[in-house]
């Protein structure tokens, strides 16, 4: 696969590289300054330099170049109001266009579990990063795009593990962002899991099987393959 990574520089947009590079794809990604761009390229990474903020709808589908599938990991981290709409929300509508205008099908879309921080006293440039994420996800899902949702719990810097669980409702609990990444580049290669939001957090089910088994059959509900009866959230 070509994959274009916008947040390419964050550390799920890493990790992510570095994992569809281990399986042999060509990865691209948007940077904002030079140097960003010759570091990755020392790993075989084409970058283009631009500001999400900036580039017109156009200008980005231009850089996505001839790529199978665009991948948005970008996030304000529940910054100032300005910046979380500017990247969280504008930044995902404009990508939505310029996937559409570079005649790409594919949109992976990392997001956050509507549960994450309730148990805190949350400010109001908090809450509004939620509202902004959900508008961004709504705003997906309603194109016409082979759009995917994906929603982890509390991220950490813990080393993967390599099991996880996955499905449509998950609880929040927390998840290293390796295996949010691991998760994602197994997602990107199951064309059966498409048009769906799914929801990630730590479990006992192998990655692979876990993706394997929210992948549509062509009649459109779960295909299990025959003899595995296990379920991405069965822990």
């Amino acid at each position: 696969m070509d994959v274009f990574i916008i947040g390419i520089t964050g550390t799920i947009g890493r990790l992510l590289a570095r994992e569809l590079l281990a399986k042999g794809d060509t990865v691209h990604g948007l940077v904002r300054r030079d140097e960003q761009r010759t570091d990755l390229a020392t790993q075989g990474i084409h970058a283009v330099v631009g500001d999400l903020t900036d580039l017109s709808v156009t200008e980005l589908a231009d850089a996505f170049g001839n790529a199978d599938a665009v991948v948005f990991t970008a996030g304000s981290n529940g910054g100032s109001a300005q910046t979380t709409k500017a990247i969280d929300g504008d930044g995902v509508t404009r990508a939505i266009e310029a996937t559409r205008h570079a005649g790409i099908q594919r949109l992976a879309l990392v997001s956050v579990l509507p549960e994450s921080w309730r148990e805190r006293d949350l400010d109001d440039e908090v809450e509004y990063y939620f509202t902004v994420k959900k508008q961004a996800d709504v705003a997906l899902s309603r194109s016409d795009l082979d759009w995917l949702i994906l929603r982890p719990s509390l991220l950490t810097e813990d080393p993967g593990v390599g099991t996880v669980s996955l499905g449509p409702a998950e609880f929040h609990g927390q998840i290293p962002r390796a295996d949010v990444a691991a998760t994602l580049a197994e997602l990107l290669h199951e064309p059966h899991v498409n048009r769906q939001i799914l929801e990630l957090n730590t479990g006992t089910t192998p990655i692979q099987d876990a993706v394997k088994a929210n992948a549509r059959a062509s009649d459109g509900r779960a295909h299990v393959e025959q003899g595995d009866a296990r379920s991405p959230g069965k822990q």
